[in-house]
């Protein structure tokens, strides 16, 4: 009876252990798949101003492949219109939830986000070796320089664009109006008169935004003083932005204000409403990004298609007579994105995959944008987008926009001025002093 008592407690004790053991290993395996189910995402905020359905499928898809090569990542877009961005990034970047990546023009407007301490500093990333070469190594020269601050790297280029007139090749049939003859300033001139002559409104433009306006003023300053002109002005020679350079450049914006050659309201337009009447057929010309042939006027037309490829033309923007800028001197963005100071490290590494040579030839491959990327604008198709990265590759001298490169508060003042030049509500001289005065109150 002893031994068979011993037995049954041997058993019980032996039962009461495993049960407590597998009790045990059932509450790890459980606080485990908790761990896994409540595991906080990493999450990526991103905030773009693009409106072209085409690049935003173009991110979804490269957002699908970057999470699922990361899980535990998620990307979330957010959309500003482009003046509300400008408007509320600032507030944004100062904010308990400020975006980890957002655009970026580069210029001086970076170079005040960096001043306020609001970015992060890329450098090292930029200069890890990948399959023998830097990162930074990846991307166009002038591209990556224009992201580069105080001998640091603040931002990922993404791609570059040129401003180019495109026209409506049967409008300027139906005006008697040859191309290919246009090549200096005067030229362009007589181009308007006779599109006004046959009753065509000759340019489009988005004078509500004013930025648009200022492409005008802004490409000839270049064709009359060319790059060392803009230099001059920035150290203040010869009278800076109201030295005679920029004096003549406004003179000559006024000889076609004086046409009155934009569409009727067009001080009321905004982007990118504008390349609608352009597209629309309402007007011979517009002003804009080397991507308006394939996307600003098709999507912004009133029957979603536009001008066909086929009856659309790239003017290259003309010589001014007199003016010491080369032909080959070219001006247009150089477009990016930036990193907010407290941006994850997954930030980085999205814009790295979203930047790659692969994915970099897949946006020029869809005619989408010309990549920053070295060797991706080669798979451009669209023969006007591929007119504009040759002329890109070619160019002798690229200025960035005024607006962005000479900072937020010059930028300004250079919109507004140059707006208030068409419209007849200030003088050359005085819209030229106006910026000049801007430098000089920043410098």
């Amino acid at each position: 009876m002893g031994q068979s008592r011993l037995r049954v407690s041997a058993t019980s004790a032996s039962r009461s252990f495993c049960g407590a053991a597998l009790a045990l290993l059932l509450g790890v395996a459980s606080l485990l798949a908790g761990s896994q189910v409540v595991r906080a995402e990493t999450t990526v905020k991103w905030l773009y101003i693009e409106t072209n359905p085409a690049i935003i499928q173009y991110w979804k898809d490269i957002i699908g492949k970057f999470e699922q090569a990361h899980p535990g990542v998620k990307i979330e877009t957010q959309f500003l219109e482009n003046e509300a961005y400008k408007a509320k990034l600032p507030t944004l970047l100062q904010s308990s939830d400020p975006p980890h990546i957002f655009y970026s023009w580069a210029g001086g407007v970076l170079h005040a986000q960096v001043d306020s301490g609001v970015l992060k500093d890329i450098t090292a990333e930029m200069g890890k070796a990948d399959a023998g070469k830097s990162w930074g190594d990846s991307y166009n020269k002038a591209a990556l320089k224009a992201f580069t601050y105080k001998g640091k790297i603040w931002g990922v280029p993404n791609n570059l664009s040129e401003i180019d007139f495109y026209y409506n090749k049967k409008l300027f049939q139906k005006a008697g109006v040859d191309a290919t003859k246009i090549a200096t300033w005067s030229d362009f001139l007589g181009a308007v008169k006779a599109l006004k002559a046959a009753g065509i409104t000759p340019i489009a433009v988005g004078g509500a935004d004013k930025w648009p306006v200022h492409f005008y003023w802004v490409y000839l300053a270049i064709r009359q003083g060319g790059l060392q002109g803009f230099q001059d002005a920035l150290a203040g020679k010869n009278g800076g932005f109201a030295g005679p350079n920029f004096v003549k450049a406004g003179e000559a914006f006024k000889q076609l204000a004086d046409l009155s050659p934009f569409q009727p309201g067009y001080l009321a337009a905004k982007w990118p409403a504008f390349a609608g009447t352009f597209g629309d057929g309402r007007a011979a010309m517009v002003l804009a990004f080397s991507a308006t042939t394939a996307n600003l006027q098709r999507l912004n037309a009133a029957d979603q298609k536009g001008i066909p490829l086929e009856d659309l033309g790239l003017l290259h923007f003309p010589t001014l007579e007199g003016g010491t800028g080369l032909p080959t001197d070219t001006m247009g963005g150089i477009n990016g994105w930036l990193l907010g100071k407290n941006a994850p490290p997954e930030a980085v590494e999205f814009l790295r995959f979203l930047t790659n040579a692969e994915n970099q030839r897949e946006l020029a491959a869809r005619n989408l944008q010309i990549p920053a990327a070295k060797g991706a604008p080669q798979a451009v198709t669209d023969p006007l987008l591929k007119i504009a990265a040759q002329s890109l590759a070619a160019s002798t001298y690229h200025q960035n926009f005024y607006d962005q490169d000479l900072g937020p508060a010059v930028g300004r003042v250079v919109n507004d001025a140059t707006t208030d030049l068409a419209s007849g509500a200030t003088t050359p001289l005085a819209a030229a002093q106006q910026i000049q005065d801007a430098w000089a109150q920043e410098h």
